[in-house]
């Protein structure tokens, strides 16, 4: 499996979902989106990639950077993709099946909901890929049969994303969906509880974000 940590460059909102990512940094390539360099070190994580049009990062953190032989992809100012979007286009280059975002949550509301849409680009789907931000993750299921793992108590929301998700079945979640369709607005998928350490969803159309929070949200 190959494994990806990407840092985007926003607050580090340090928990137990970012601290079950950092414990495998070792065994994943590295990429910091820019700015992102400097959570990684703050986070104690060695970079072995640096993406972006460098406008977060001063001359002498690029040095240090080169440095340490960290492979350094340039891109211009003036380009559609946002840095976060290039790090996960490079990670699909390297053929990565499970990646972790860390740093991406924060407090531009305009850039958190584009971090999360763009778990939906093309190139990631069939991937493992996750934003992880204190004791939270989020990531997108597509139509099919899904095990959501964590603990009994554990917070899961059910968002539908672009149109309805239809025909959704959970299982060992305290308030149960039974071939049900949740509609893009209405906030009925919110809050829900996990009974056991795996829960079950299944759904026949549209795309699903999960939220799962670690204990009670």
């Amino acid at each position: 499996m190959k494994q990806v940590l990407i840092f985007a460059n926003g607050d580090p909102n340090d928990g137990p979902m970012v601290q079950k990512a950092l414990a495998v940094a070792a065994e994943s390539h590295v990429i910091a989106a820019d700015g992102g360099a400097r959570l990684a070190r703050q986070l104690g994580c060695m970079v072995d990639t640096i993406i972006g049009d460098m406008d977060s990062v001063d001359s002498g953190e690029l040095h240090e950077l080169d440095a340490d032989l960290v492979e350094i992809l340039r891109y211009p100012p003036a380009k559609d993709e946002t840095d976060l979007e290039l790090a996960l286009n490079y990670a699909v280059r390297l053929d990565a099946d499970w990646i972790r975002i860390i740093g991406a949550i924060g407090d531009r509301l305009d850039q958190t909901l584009s971090n999360v849409y763009l778990m939906a680009l093309p190139g990631l789907r069939g991937r493992d890929v996750r934003l992880v931000s204190g004791g939270q993750e989020a990531y997108l299921l597509f139509p099919g049969q899904w095990e959501l793992e964590g603990a009994a108590g554990d917070t899961i929301s059910l968002v539908p994303l672009g149109g309805a998700v239809e025909g959704i079945v959970t299982e060992h979640l305290r308030y149960p969906l039974q071939g049900e369709t949740l509609v893009f607005g209405p906030a009925r998928g919110v809050s829900n509880v996990m009974l056991t350490e795996v829960a079950r969803v299944s759904f026949s159309a549209g795309m699903l974000l999960v939220v799962h929070t670690i204990g009670r949200a």
